[in-house]
């Protein structure tokens, strides 16, 4: 992937909607939209976006759970599932 060919101006997104469209179902790959020179915004299919938004859940449950961790809030697996199993 070369960044330059995924870094269109507004008037190109203006101008062609329905090709952008097909080339990000194509390729799963993000658009960058520039105004005046300047990054403003990111266009994406679905998918791409919907897979985005799970990764940085996941990521953040991660850095809960790191913090937990680190804060000493956790208990031993083996007492864990010991308790689990006591009737």
């Amino acid at each position: 992937m070369r960044l330059a060919d995924h870094v269109k101006p507004i008037s190109y997104l203006k101008s062609d909607a329905g090709q952008i469209v097909k080339d990000l179902t194509a390729s799963g790959e993000p658009l960058l939209i520039t105004q005046n020179g300047e990054a403003k915004h990111v266009v994406q299919d679905v998918q791409s976006y919907e897979d985005t938004q799970q990764t940085l859940a996941l990521l953040t449950i991660l850095a809960l759970g790191q913090k937990d961790i680190e804060q000493g809030k956790f208990k031993d697996a083996d007492d864990f599932l010991a308790e689990l199993c006591r009737p």
